[in-house]
């Protein structure tokens, strides 16, 4: 299928609310894996058991991103009107100004100044185009430690209650380890160092990169990115370590397993014909994957169930083909659960 005949409207499903995970299972790999084999038929399993669809010499890639408490709330300086922030990132030229979205962002126009819940003042800055804001803080703040004090985790909104403490843990991965992100790399919250440990006895080898999820995640994708081909920005890096060890290992013919659609989209961002002696591979990456699309390294895929509309969903498409039309009908027959806290899939990509 050529880019241009994607519709978005072919991508449309119905899903019942109580299919929508609220909360984890009791252990991460209590959660279902559907897998997609090859001959067109389906396996379930219990995410525990995934190590019997690796061989000796897969390469798994994971997505070290950690999530920040990015949920700040506080209220209007002209009133009582509350105010919910989502920081994104420091914004360019210095820490005192950070990219946000603020809701309702309607009512606060720049100069605007908003009070949070210790007292400290901050400053509505410049639109910034997709919803997203300048947000300045005190000189000398540190935001990070801020966030750490009065942050809230940033569950998605299709999670319809608030944050309780179990979430610091649990939308968390076991692996995460370079803050930056305001949602977690969801396919990764199943492992378990147990079961990692395991893989590698094995003969799995593995390696990180990392890609700073944003809100767009979370968002429908509408006619006009799809028209564009680019998504929202994020930032992305690839050590030269690991470029090292994928190139060798594509040059091997091994298989490469990435763990989520934001590690796809990490390495189908790595430039043809990157030095393998360059220090590694540093961006902001718009890639926008679909049916058409011409993988380069990914050749598994473990993702979990994904929003209609959704540039996440079109990516399972692009490597899976037209049968998630069927795997997700199966999925609401069998009872699997939906979203960030829900099951997985296990997808080879389509020869």
């Amino acid at each position: 299928m050529s880019a241009a005949a994607v519709r978005l409207e072919d991508y449309e499903f119905e899903l019942p609310l109580d299919a929508i995970a609220q909360r984890p299972p009791a252990r991460r790999t209590e959660s279902k894996l559907l897998c997609w084999n090859p001959d067109g038929s389906y396996e379930h399993l219990r995410f525990a058991s995934i190590e019997s669809r690796f061989r000796a010499g897969d390469l798994l890639v994971l997505n070290d991103t950690r999530v920040f408490p990015a949920r700040l709330f506080g209220r209007k300086e002209s009133g009582s009107a509350r105010v919910e922030i989502l920081l994104l990132r420091p914004a360019e030229g210095g820490d005192s100004v950070w990219e946000a979205m603020l809701r309702p962002g309607r009512r606060l126009p720049p100069g605007s100044r908003i009070i949070l819940e210790n007292g400290l003042a901050l400053e509505v800055g410049s639109a910034l185009g997709g919803g997203r804001r300048e947000l300045g803080f005190p000189a000398g703040t540190d935001v990070w430690d801020l966030c750490d004090r009065l942050g809230h985790v940033p569950l998605p909104p299709y999670i319809s209650r608030a944050d309780e403490e179990a979430d610091l843990d649990r939308y968390q991965t076991v692996f995460a380890r370079d803050r930056g992100s305001v949602a977690a790399p969801t396919a990764g919250l199943h492992f378990d160092q147990t079961l990692l440990d395991r893989l590698g006895r094995q003969g799995v080898d593995v390696v990180t990169v990392t890609l700073h999820v944003g809100p767009g995640t979370f968002q429908p994708l509408d006619e006009k990115r799809l028209a564009q081909g680019e998504l929202h920005p994020e930032e992305l890096c690839v050590s030269a370590e690991t470029l090292d060890r994928l190139q060798a290992h594509r040059a091997e013919g091994g298989r490469i397993v990435a763990v989520g659609t934001t590690v796809c989209r990490t390495l189908e961002s790595i430039p043809e014909g990157l030095d393998r002696a360059e220090r590694g591979f540093r961006t902001d990456t718009r890639l926008l994957i679909r049916p058409g699309h011409r993988f380069r390294w990914v050749d598994v895929l473990i993702t979990n169930f994904h929003l209609p509309r959704s540039s996440l969903l079109l990516l399972v498409a692009a490597l899976g083909g037209e049968r998630w039309r069927e795997a997700y009908a199966l999925a609401l027959r069998e009872g699997y659960r939906f979203y960030s806290y829900g099951d997985a899939n296990w997808i080879e990509r389509n020869p």
